[in-house]
Order: C-alpha cells, then structure tokens, then sequence
C-alpha cells in the first residue's frame, strides 16, 4: 500500500466527527513535538524508541500523511538502510517533496520557536477587549497567538499553516498569493454550510482593507480554514492565497477569537523584541499619535499640517491640498474645543515601508456639542520624521 494513501477505515469518518469540537481534541498531543521526537530518537539511533513516537502520531492523527510515510521509513530500516526521505514510499516525486517541505518547516519552527520573553515588533498597543492577536509568519509557515494581559502580551501556543502557492504580496484575484498587512477577522462561517474543502469551518479576513485599495490591490475570499476530512494538512505553499491550518489547529483558534475584535497580522517574517525596546517603540508610538491629537485641538492649520505628507491620499483620489481645507473647516470657530483618543491599537505595517497604522474613539467636545467617531490612520515614516499618509473614519 502506498503511503500517500490512508487506509479506507480512516476515510470513513463523518461530517459529523470531522468538525468535533475544540474539547474533544484539546488532550491531543502537539504532531509537531512527536514529529520533533521522532528525529531525536533517530539521531540518537535509537529506532525503537522513534519507531514507538511515530507510531503514537499516526495513531492520534491517522490521517497525517506525513506521519504515515515517515512511520514507513522507520519499519523499512529494520530490514535495510534507507538513505532518503520517503524511501518506502512509491508515491509521487512531487507529493515527496510536498511532504519533504512540510517536514522542514515543522521542524524548523519548533527549534526556532520565539522567546517568550521577547514581543513580536508588530503589536505596538491593543485595546483592552482585544484579547487575543494572530500573526502569520510566511517564511516559517506558522502562526503565532498571543494573549494580551492587562497591555501585556503573552505568548500562548503557534501553529503549521499553509500559505498561497505563489507566496506572499497578493496583489490581483487568482493570483494564488497570501497578503501582507494587518487584517481583523470579520465573520466565522460554519462548516456544516460549506463545501468539505474548507474543513470545520473558515475565518474570513477583511482583505482588501484600506491600504490595499489604495495600492491598488485587489482580490477577495482570503479565509482562515481547515482542510478536507481525508486530510490532516497541506503542504507549505498549496492554498490559493488564503491561510490553512489543520482541522484541530483551526477548532481551537475558532473557539477563542472574537469576531470583528481580534487582529491577524500577516508578515513575511516576524521581527521579536526584548520588552525594554518594544516599550521604547510603544511610547513613541503614543507620542506621535498625542502630538496629532494635541496639534488637532490646538486648531492651528499649520501645527495640524505638519502631521501629515505630501503623499496624502484618500480613497476618493483626494490629495492633501483638497482634503485638508475640508476638515479643519469642520474645527474651525468651536470654542473651548476638547478633543479624547479611547480604544487605541496600533501596529506596526508588514512590509518593506516604515509604516504604522493607528484607529481609535475621536471624541471631541466643544461647548455643549458632543460628537464621537472611529477613525483609522496610516503613518509612514519620511526623513524621521512620521507623517500620515490615509486617514479615514471606519
């Protein structure tokens, strides 16, 4: 039997206990820690011990075709040497080197997995009912969760997904890429309503968000999702654009997000911090968001002005000289003007500009006049000096 092919009493599984929910496999060991094992025991030459990991992973997950072929390679050295991966297989070249990437990947982030001492750069300030933040790291294939305590941010768990077949930087429909750029996950479509591709369920992302549009980006339908039930995952570059995880990995992140609340951040590859430079970055993050709103109170046009770069533009084609007249209209004659930023995030962009993005509660007093609004700024950084480059309500 072919090692690529799961024995049909393993296919027999039904809709119903495909989408199991995220108790009943939370006691699950982690495949990538057995994974992780099995190669330990081997280096080690200790068969017998990485025969019995390798058999605790195709017996937790037996659908885990990797599991399966590298379980494959460890009954054939009992009989002879194997000298390459997949020796026992006589799959495909291309499917062996599907499962050679996947291997790679897997164990490459468990050595490398990030510090939890250290912060990822990208998350300068969430809002205190934002509990938890995704972030996507492509190079690794892995996702990321932190939780946030109190404005602390602490590493929980991360997870192997499979990203666009041509990489990173979507830029246009079908062109089989994952974006970059900071998302928020906007709606949880169940399973049981979608075709068995996606698996237990998706998780779509705001993709175009405003910096897309603006770079002219286009495209839709990127989605967090599972896999089909006769499958334990993918490869590492196999999706068309969308982040795929495994079905127990994408249950389990399901059940903790908040809909429309938690950020996923998709990077090419994540940057780590020691929390004495994250929290310089943090503050000055703060700092150029206060000097905005000090300047914005102040009503001085020429103050305001200054916060913002000549490479202004809204999504209407509104360049700074046609934009900017219209709103300090709008402060211009309020008196005893008093102006509030509440519920601030702010993220460092993905990509190679020096960019932030801010949103926030604008609530601005004048008189007896009592006005609030969400609104969304992006900041690019010229000559050191961090100008904003879009602002919009949202």
């Amino acid at each position: 039997m072919s090692l690529f092919t799961v024995p049909s009493l393993l296919h027999a599984k039904s809709r119903n206990e495909k989408t199991a929910s995220a108790d009943a496999i939370q006691h699950l060991p982690d495949p990538d820690i057995l994974l992780i094992e099995v190669y330990k025991n081997l280096a080690a030459n200790h068969l017998q011990e990485a025969q019995l990991k390798a058999d605790d992973l195709v017996e937790a997950y037996p659908n885990f075709q990797l599991g399966h072929l590298i379980r494959g390679d460890l009954l054939l050295m009992h009989t002879r040497p194997v000298n390459s991966f997949g020796g026992s297989s006589n799959g495909s070249a291309e499917k062996l080197k599907d499962l050679r990437d996947e291997a790679i990947v897997r164990l490459k982030a468990i050595r490398e997995k990030p510090d939890p001492n250290l912060v990822p750069r990208n998350i300068l300030q969430l809002r205190e009912d934002q509990k938890q933040v995704l972030l996507v790291d492509a190079k690794k294939s892995r996702l990321y969760l932190y939780e946030n305590e109190h404005g602390q941010l602490k590493f929980l768990t991360d997870f192997y997904v499979s990203q666009g077949k041509f990489g990173i930087n979507k830029s246009k429909e079908g062109d089989q890429k994952t974006p970059i750029g900071v998302y928020y996950i906007t709606s949880h479509l169940s399973g049981s309503k979608l075709p068995d591709f996606y698996g237990p369920g998706a998780l779509p992302i705001n993709y175009p968000n405003e910096w897309d549009k603006i770079n002219g980006r286009s495209g839709s339908g990127i989605w967090l999702h599972g896999v089909p039930s006769e499958n334990f995952s993918r490869p590492p570059m196999a999706s068309d654009g969308c982040v795929v995880l495994t079905n127990p990995d994408f249950l389990k992140i399901a059940a903790m997000i908040d809909i429309g609340k938690t950020p996923v951040i998709i990077s090419e590859q994540l940057e780590f911090l020691t929390a004495a430079k994250w929290n310089v970055e943090k503050q000055s993050a703060s700092k150029m968001l206060e000097d905005w709103r000090a300047d914005l109170e102040s009503q001085n046009p020429n103050r305001l002005l200054n916060n913002y770069s000549r490479n202004f533009k809204t999504m209407q084609g509104d360049n700074l000289n046609v934009w900017f007249p219209k709103q300090q209209q709008a402060i211009e004659g309020l008196q005893h003007l008093s102006i509030k930023l509440k519920e601030v995030t702010q993220f460092r962009y993905p990509g190679k500009d020096e960019l932030i993005v801010s949103t926030f509660t604008q609530e601005t007093i004048a008189g007896k006049s009592k006005s609030s609004v969400r609104k969304r700024q992006y900041w690019i950084k010229e000559a050191a000096k961090w100008r904003i480059i879009y602002e919009a309500q949202v």
